[in-house]
């Protein structure tokens, strides 16, 4: 069955050019939270999907770590989080830090060889996080705020990972609760046109 043009009822920017599943226009990343838990097998769930995201070689390069609003390492993984995002994300129901090894072990092989494509891969189960998250009427916010040099030693890393993001999820909140710079941008952001990101062949030298 051909799918009809796409848009939302909550913002006129997330219209879609061509026809889409509406899930994708239904995610987005709010900051703020209700603070309500989320019980672990929802979380489950959600980590389930982003299981099944495609990766080089079935590598499967992604490493989930996790803490619960107030359990043992909650305190660590806010710790970790730039001041900016502290502000908001303290009101969380989970903290995830995503990890990608960047080395992989190839079929017959006995030896671990680098990996190109563990970012991407990482990338790819993270956005099946954040669908799956949506679709069960939760968001999760992605996060490039956080202390680059503490998370792998804090985490527990050893050198052949590589920790790609921090995620916040939650139930929606209202937007009352954010300092008054946040509450203008909280809510779902518009993209570019297909035209400025697509292209048949090379890459111009320059675009619109």
């Amino acid at each position: 069955m051909p799918l009809a043009m796409t848009t939302t009822n909550e913002n006129p920017a997330r219209t879609a050019d061509h026809p889409i599943d509406p899930i994708f226009l239904e995610r987005w990343s709010p900051r703020a939270f209700t603070a309500e838990a989320m019980p672990h097998a929802e979380l489950l769930t959600v980590l389930e999907a982003a299981r099944w995201a495609p990766s080089s070689f079935n590598a499967q390069p992604w490493r989930f770590l996790y803490a619960h609003r107030e359990s043992t390492h909650w305190n660590t993984f806010v710790g970790l989080l730039a001041e900016f995002n502290r502000t908001w994300a303290v009101r969380a129901a989970v903290l995830l830090f995503v990890v990608s090894k960047n080395v992989f072990r190839p079929a017959g092989s006995a030896e671990e060889i680098p990996s190109y494509t563990h970012s991407f891969d990482a990338g790819a189960a993270w956005a099946q996080l954040a669908l799956q998250a949506s679709r069960m009427g939760w968001h999760a916010h992605g996060m490039a705020g956080f202390d680059r040099e503490r998370a792998p030693l804090e985490l527990n890393l050893s050198p052949e990972y590589r920790v790609e993001a921090a995620v916040a999820i939650g139930r929606r909140g209202d937007p009352a609760m954010l300092p008054e710079a946040l509450q203008a941008r909280e809510r779902p952001s518009g993209r570019e046109h297909l035209r400025h990101l697509v292209f048949e062949g090379m890459l111009p030298s320059s675009t619109e």
